[in-house]
């Protein structure tokens, strides 16, 4: 089967990384839709694989987790007016985990926001952790069951939940949140150190995924058409983001800071793995078929 060469696939992945549309996308490489969709399915399935094997044993003192807020095909209340329904239409939300001082992008899922969700995604997270954390979460009461099922007594866990007053004015927009009037920290388990029971860098880091991911774009028709897309293209934010991505701060990747790679990667060295792992397939799942990282 013909395929693009190495350093046009590592363009398309890296547009895609950048807020483009994967029509844009499509357009400015002068490579066929089709080309652009099949990318994105190989490179997310690669690279779900990657992040999992080499986020493992994560050695971490302050862990954030958050949800945001997106949609597949059309917005919940929208799904019955559909002219084609499709699987895994309606809301849809991405749950992520951060570590605070490294800014390692943990854990994500993608899913509903319900308990059953919250479940397998808080389980995932404690099988990555090598060490007992604090835990930081909004008020959603499904963390409750999911991180004492998950972690037991294990965890020193708080909840920060923001009080929020009428926007002051009509000029806000729908998405303008009303004016934050207060926050309040409740422990939950363990002894959690209240000075740092915040949310602010895994919030933080769901804005670098909405700038990043077209298919967060809110008011437009950038929003997925397939719940299985929306996955991957999260997939690939993720190593984007951990491996890839200079953070500012950091002067390095979160990878590199949370000891699990020396340098930082390129897309054109996960392009190259994707395509020295294609063997494997044959033989089962992701072989960690990836340049020492």
């Amino acid at each position: 089967m013909n395929k693009l060469p190495v350093a046009s696939r590592a363009q398309i992945l890296a547009m895609l990384c950048e807020g483009a549309s994967m029509r844009s996308v499509s357009r400015l490489t002068d490579t066929s839709i089709n080309t652009v969709s099949k990318l994105l399915v190989d490179a997310g399935r690669f690279c779900a694989g990657f992040h999992d094997a080499k986020v493992r044993g994560v050695n971490a003192s302050r862990v954030q987790v958050d949800e945001i807020w997106s949609f597949t095909g059309a917005k919940q209340k929208n799904i019955a007016a559909m002219k084609a329904p499709v699987d895994g239409a309606g809301d849809t939300w991405t749950w992520t985990a951060i570590e605070a001082d490294t800014k390692l992008l943990i854990s994500h899922f993608v899913g509903g926001r319900d308990g059953e969700c919250a479940k397998w995604f808080i389980e995932d997270l404690a099988a990555r952790l090598a060490n007992r954390v604090q835990l930081t979460s909004d008020g959603h009461k499904a963390y409750l069951e999911a991180i004492e099922g998950a972690f037991g007594c294990d965890i020193d866990y708080a909840m920060l939940v923001k009080m929020y007053g009428a926007a002051p004015d009509s000029f806000k927009g729908r998405y303008s949140p009303a004016d934050c009037t207060g926050i309040k920290k409740t422990p939950i388990d363990g002894k959690p150190d209240l000075a740092h029971v915040s949310t602010s860098y895994v919030e933080r880091q769901n804005l670098t995924m909405r700038m990043h991911n077209r298919r967060f774009t809110r008011l437009t028709n950038a929003f997925s058409k397939k719940f299985e897309n929306h996955a991957h293209m999260v997939a690939i934010y993720a190593v984007w983001y951990n491996w890839i991505r200079i953070h500012k701060t950091l002067r390095g990747t979160p990878a590199m800071a949370a000891g699990i790679s020396k340098t930082t990667l390129n897309w054109s060295d996960i392009v190259e793995a994707m395509d020295a792992d294609q063997p494997a397939k044959k033989r089962g799942p992701y072989k960690n078929k990836v340049p020492t990282a």
